[in-house]
């Protein structure tokens, strides 16, 4: 699925997804995915109850400085694990869960209004 969208900036911009990956600014990437405003990395992950707040790390981090984390669940959205939630409870960072081209075009629109926001995502 290609997403139209404005330019917004130097932040990596979400263009595209599916065939189990994503078109992230100019490169493709295989797999799921985090994806913040600076950065773009792998994430181990086939489903949500794979991911735990190891595998979110980079975001949990006190230095992060997000905000809000998308979590792109795949073909439909499942709701957070408790102990993934508490995780980012306890750092002031909201979750929020949603099927994976959901998540991709809500980072865009926040992203494009200076939001300090990533995303976790799983590929479809």
């Amino acid at each position: 699925m290609d997403l139209n969208l404005a330019p917004v900036g130097d932040g990596k911009v979400i263009h595209g997804y599916g065939d189990g990956g994503f078109r992230v600014s100019a490169d493709r990437y295989e797999g799921s995915l985090i994806v913040t405003r600076d950065t773009v990395l792998p994430l181990t992950a086939s489903r949500v109850s794979d991911i735990d707040a190891e595998a979110l790390a980079a975001v949990l981090a006190a230095d992060s400085g997000v905000e809000v984390m998308l979590l792109g669940c795949g073909q439909r959205m499942e709701m957070v694990p408790k102990a993934l939630k508490e995780a980012f409870r306890a750092r002031g960072i909201g979750i929020e869960p949603m099927d994976t081209g959901a998540a991709c075009r809500t980072f865009n629109v926040l992203l494009s209004e200076d939001r300090r926001v990533a995303a976790a995502l799983i590929a479809v």
